[in-house]
């Protein structure tokens, strides 16, 4: 399966990975949503939209639609640190 921004839950992280430039809008290519840019879901509203997420320490607002666009490889928490 397919991991993308919407399928994030709140807290994960991810890195986004290779894409072509058409798929998403510039305005948030400029933001940093960049192939090797790290990803985390913040919070999504009330109704699924829009999610908010964190990339290079900007919140940015998306649609879902937009969100299931975005591929992720998933960052895996460790957990036995603690």
């Amino acid at each position: 399966m397919t991991v993308t921004v919407a399928h994030l839950k709140r807290g994960q992280k991810g890195i986004i990975k290779e894409f072509t430039e058409d798929i998403l809008p510039i305005k948030l290519m400029e933001l940093g949503c960049l192939p090797g840019n790290e990803v985390e879901l913040v919070q999504i509203a009330p109704l699924k939209d829009p999610i908010y997420i964190n990339v290079n320490g900007s919140h940015i607002a998306i649609r879902r639609s937009i969100a299931l666009r975005i591929e992720l490889d998933l960052i895996e928490e460790d957990t036995t640190a603690l």
